[in-house]
């Protein structure tokens, strides 16, 4: 007998001040078996952090040909591609010709992931925005996810206040660049 997803449901307030969006949503995110919640936590942020008109959830770990996010104009176009965790080179250059704008938010060590990225070819590569998320905020937020939970985002100047559950947290969001040598 397969295992089934579990679905979590997210009321979200956001409040990005850095990009000027300030919106209310439902999210229904479902949790593959094999998925970490950790990744299941960073993808939540990738998809707020990123939140426009036209963004979806894919099905994550459960997809091999979709990020973990995608932002799709009117037509269906893919405008963003939006990757959660460690993508190896082969995906970033796929994902860098297939979309004009590719990121990535990792939960794992920046370090490790931009060395296994060092020198590799990957189109555009100076322009793949690379956010990491701290493990020591990542790791709270896990515990205190509910499969129904009130999750309030607040970001100015790249500075994350998260609220889940009446709990708060905090952290600097960092970014990153691919080195091309």
């Amino acid at each position: 007998m397969a295992l089934s997803a579990t679905i979590y449901n997210v009321d979200v307030e956001l409040s990005d001040v850095d990009r000027g969006v300030y919106e209310s949503f439902e999210l229904k995110m479902a949790k593959h078996p094999s998925e970490s919640g950790e990744y299941l936590v960073a993808r939540l942020f990738a998809y707020c952090l990123e939140y426009t008109e036209g963004i979806v959830l894919t099905q994550g770990v459960a997809s091999v040909d979709e990020p973990a996010v995608l932002v799709r104009d009117l037509t269906g176009q893919i405008m963003k591609w939006i990757e959660v965790g460690m993508p190896d080179a082969d995906r970033l250059h796929r994902a860098s010709k297939a979309s004009p704008e590719v990121a990535v938010y990792t939960h794992k060590e920046p370090r490790h992931f931009l060395a296994q990225l060092a020198g590799k070819k990957i189109h555009k590569a100076d322009q793949i925005e690379i956010y990491s998320l701290d493990r020591a905020f990542i790791d709270p937020i896990e515990a205190a996810l509910d499969r129904r939970t009130k999750f309030s985002l607040s970001v100015t100047e790249q500075h994350l206040y998260a609220n889940v559950n009446g709990t708060d947290f905090t952290t600097v969001l960092q970014q990153h660049q691919l080195s091309l040598s």
